[in-house]
């Protein structure tokens, strides 16, 4: 992970505007662990993380705050170094990529599928879409489609993003966001396929399966008549947990198929199946249309919100509910460039699927920071809570 190691230095000022860097540091938020750092910086905003480290300062990133192109950070990093006036001591911020930039436009935060998505086209949605081979294949073979690919893992999206651009294909839509969610607000019967290729089996944490009843349900859900979902995976242990999920899905069409043959092939599936290792298939079909997504409820916060009183009264606690969590897991006290305020990292959501986010405090009136939560019912639910808590 992208950090630097400087060596103990004076807090930056959030009041402090540099014209030789173009990151913007909005504030100081401190609590007895770690100090987090406000940044805005090609407007979007992001934390940095500041510890002590054997009597230096080390300065990385904030995972629930993460962006892709991680580029965007390391930049703020590189800007942090500078304004406080520091060389590093160590630091792994260049960017290893310089022949090709990623093409971001094809990047998108959870904020656009939620507020500006809206398309004509069939979409096809690619989860954990690895070195990208099959995505583009899709999107090649495909471009009068939608091809939406889900994953967490920075240096994949990257390079996919390049590869785009070098044979300038024009039709995904990438966004770095946990697929278990990414379904529960797009609108129903609105996909005509989803791929999940070699999940990761999690044999050790099961409830981080991709492949869930919940996932599943989800699928059928947005899925348009004759839609399909594929799960294709190379692991006994996840294919025997598939069939026991079969039973939950009677009604729809199902197919398994071995060793399949796909129009194009990874690398590591090449060679699997040189080593004569059984891949499996296993393919749902929706065979209805389902109701509108209807969820009622929004993530605004009341005014007047006493800073004192939750300072000396709000507890860092978990609270679990009949179907939700929230864990109010650290306060830090803000310092603004003007004022004072609150930051309060919490964890919220389903039992199985909760989501870290930030609440920042500032003239009495709180915000999440970066966006809202996905507006699922779990998640509205965890809000009613927390603003409960906070007074």
């Amino acid at each position: 992970m992208p950090h630097i190691l400087l060596k103990k230095h004076q807090d930056i000022d959030p009041c402090e505007i540099n014209d030789q860097i173009d990151s913007k540091f909005n504030f100081l938020a401190t609590s007895q662990y770690d100090q987090k750092i406000g940044v805005l910086l090609n407007n979007k905003e992001f934390l940095l993380t500041k510890v002590i480290k054997n009597g230096d300062s080390l300065i990385k990133l904030d995972i629930p705050t993460r962006l892709t192109p991680v580029s965007i950070m390391k930049k703020a990093l590189n800007d942090y170094a500078f304004a406080v006036d520091e060389e590093p001591i160590f630091s792994n911020t260049h960017s290893i990529y310089n022949k090709v930039e990623p093409e971001q436009s094809y990047l998108k935060t959870i904020t656009y599928f939620i507020d500006d998505f809206q398309t004509d086209k069939d979409i096809f949605i690619e989860v954990g879409f690895g070195s990208g081979k099959h995505l583009l294949h899709q999107a090649i073979s495909n471009p009068d489609k939608i091809i939406i690919g889900l994953e967490i893992h920075t240096p994949s999206i990257e390079q996919v993003l390049k590869q785009a651009k070098l044979q300038n294909i024009t039709n995904i839509l990438i966004i770095n966001y946990d697929a278990r969610l990414f379904l529960e607000f797009l609108k129903s019967n609105s996909v005509s396929k989803i791929f999940v290729h070699f999940p990761v089996p999690w044999d050790k944490k099961p409830h981080r399966r991709v492949m869930s009843i919940p996932f599943i349900e989800e699928s059928l859900r947005v899925l348009k008549i004759d839609g399909t979902l594929e799960l294709r995976t190379d692991s006994p242990n996840y294919y025997e947990y598939n069939l026991e999920l079969l039973e939950n899905f009677k009604e729809y069409p199902t197919s398994i198929d071995e060793n399949k043959d796909l129009e194009v092939v990874s690398k590591y599936e090449a060679r699997w199946k040189k080593q004569q290792k059984t891949i499996w298939d296993i393919t749902y079909r929706s065979i209805k249309n389902s109701p509108p997504l209807n969820i009622e409820g929004d993530f605004n916060f009341d005014d007047n919100y006493d800073i004192d009183y939750i300072k000396q009264n709000l507890k860092t606690a978990a609270f679990k509910g009949d179907d939700f969590i929230v864990h109010l897991e650290t306060i830090y006290d803000v310092k603004f460039c003007d004022n004072d305020g609150l930051l309060i990292k919490v964890t919220l959501g389903s039992f199985n699927r909760p989501t870290t986010k930030y609440i920042i405090i500032q003239n009495n009136k709180a915000r999440y920071f970066q966006y809202d939560p996905i507006k699922t019912k779990t998640n509205l639910k965890a809000h009613q809570y927390i603003k409960k808590s906070l007074k």
